[in-house]
């Protein structure tokens, strides 16, 4: 039986430190989370027409037909977060890391698989806290769209897919950012090096977006 598929826009998003949280304090995390979802982020999601394909227990996956909704969610998302639990001391804050792809998706009921949900995870698990980095992919559709600026970043490696990484402005900014990935041809389990990476970082209303 042929498989379904289609193009999408995924968002992988998990919290920074979640085991020290957990191990700091259990019960406050988790409540602090479910806050979190709540009150930000599925209204959020639903705001920029997203549909959440699951969950974990200190992240979700997320599709989104339009790219450019899901680069505007993830941004919202990391905007919104530092006014949250100002409250807390630093090290104790909950801070999100962000990855987005678009790419082809193997459909199984609600669930998605497939390279374009793979690499949305390994751009997420790349991304600095507080950051959104995105594929290359997603940068070729966006980046007329949305006032962000790409910025360039030094290599990185990833087991199993090659690709190019993206990287954050300085955390000092406290702004949202992303970074680019490029494909790169290969396969197998191996190690690939990133080069020629970008970023983008939130910049004034109205501003044009720059390579």
């Amino acid at each position: 039986m042929s498989q379904t598929r289609r193009l999408a826009a995924i968002l992988a998003a998990d919290v920074a430190g979640y085991s020290r949280l957990i191990e700091a304090d259990e019960e406050g995390t988790l409540e602090r989370l479910k806050a979190l979802r709540h009150e930000l982020l599925d209204p959020k999601i639903a705001e920029h027409h997203g549909r959440i394909v699951k969950t974990t227990g200190d992240g979700m996956l997320v599709e989104f037909a339009s790219v450019v909704d899901a680069l505007r969610c993830g941004v919202a998302v990391q905007q919104a977060m530092p006014e949250r639990e100002t409250s807390v001391a630093g090290d104790n804050r909950i801070e999100l890391r962000i990855g987005i792809n678009l790419g082809d998706v193997i459909v199984e009921g609600d669930d998605l698989y497939g390279d374009g949900v793979n690499i949305a995870a390994r751009v997420e698990a790349l991304a600095d806290a507080g950051a959104v980095f995105v594929s290359n992919t997603v940068y070729d559709q966006v980046r007329d769209r949305v006032p962000f600026i790409f910025e360039d970043l030094g290599e990185q490696q990833v087991k199993n897919i090659a690709v190019d990484r993206g990287a954050a402005v300085p955390e000092s900014e406290r702004r949202p950012r992303a970074g680019a990935f490029r494909r790169r041809h290969g396969r197998g389990d191996h190690h690939g090096t990133l080069a020629h990476p970008l970023a983008i970082r939130a910049s004034p209303t109205g501003a044009s977006p720059s390579r």
